[in-house]
């Protein structure tokens, strides 16, 4: 196993109160980084910083309130990891959902809901954290500088009763890869992983109420993804998208941008 040593880096993890955020956070720390995570519900991020810093007691750890779609929210976040830390070198955008609607379905008011949450997730925290990402890119200590954006197979392969958030997808994976071409002449990398089906609380309460009695989450699961026909014939579990987001956001890919990671079990169609 490749072992990579992170101290003296800051990983910045957005969503990072639960699911593939939180898991994220646990290898950054596990490598030895400085981790700042945000979350908007302020409950669910004291439970992941409590979980974290069980784990990780002498870990340099913040945790803040924060919602990416609100400027002032990310400015204040982005200040204090400045002060927490003086520095960022990996932030992650992971925030979003999906909505489920067809083109019939979808209101102007979900259209716009559903644009501004993909777009403004990335925007606003790349934004606000280039500054310090464009110093580490130009430290002579790690020299790495990386975004690393939670994308959806559906940037490239659309399901119609999913219609709004596939069209938000495509254009976010345009964006990254617009951004990893403005940005490489600053050495700053922009990549993204494409997720299929991972295991999240939405899925266990979606569980929780169409199990049959007696049914275990791995053969309801296990159900759907033939369903569904995922190859590998399960779930992702977050462990296994945050594998690949610090695969992309430390050096071990220093020579990759403007490129992705797939992790959907090998649901992609697309060659």
């Amino acid at each position: 196993m490749i072992q990579i040593d992170l101290t003296g880096q800051v990983a910045v993890v957005t969503g990072g109160s639960s699911g593939i955020g939180l898991a994220a956070a646990e290898l950054f720390l596990n490598a030895g980084a400085s981790v700042a995570i945000c979350g908007r519900d302020s409950e669910r991020l004291a439970r992941a910083e409590a979980a974290l810093r069980e784990r990780h007691p002498q870990a340099p750890l913040l945790a803040a309130r924060c919602d990416v779609l609100n400027a002032a929210d990310v400015d204040a976040f982005a200040q204090q990891v400045q002060t927490r830390f003086g520095r960022a070198d990996m932030l992650v955008n992971n925030a979003g959902q999906g909505r489920v609607s067809t083109f019939a379905d979808t209101t102007d008011e979900a259209w716009r809901e559903e644009l501004d949450l993909k777009y403004f997730s990335i925007i606003r925290p790349t934004r606000a954290f280039l500054p310090m990402l464009r110093d580490a890119a130009g430290s002579a200590g790690s020299g790495n500088a990386s975004i690393v954006c939670v994308n959806s197979l559906l940037a490239l392969q659309p399901e119609p009763h999913m219609v709004a958030t596939s069209s938000a997808r495509a254009g976010v994976q345009n964006l990254i890869r617009s951004l990893a071409v403005e940005l490489a002449p600053q050495r700053i990398r922009v990549n993204s992983i494409l997720i299929g089906i991972v295991e999240s609380g939405q899925w266990r309460r979606r569980f929780e109420t169409q199990a049959q009695p007696g049914q275990s989450w791995e053969d309801w699961t296990g159900e759907l993804a033939r369903k569904k026909n995922i190859p590998l014939g399960r779930f992702g579990r977050p462990e296994e998208a945050a594998q690949a987001l610090f695969y992309l956001a430390t050096n071990l890919s220093s020579y990759t941008t403007g490129s992705h990671i797939d992790v959907s079990g090998g649901n992609a169609r697309h060659v």
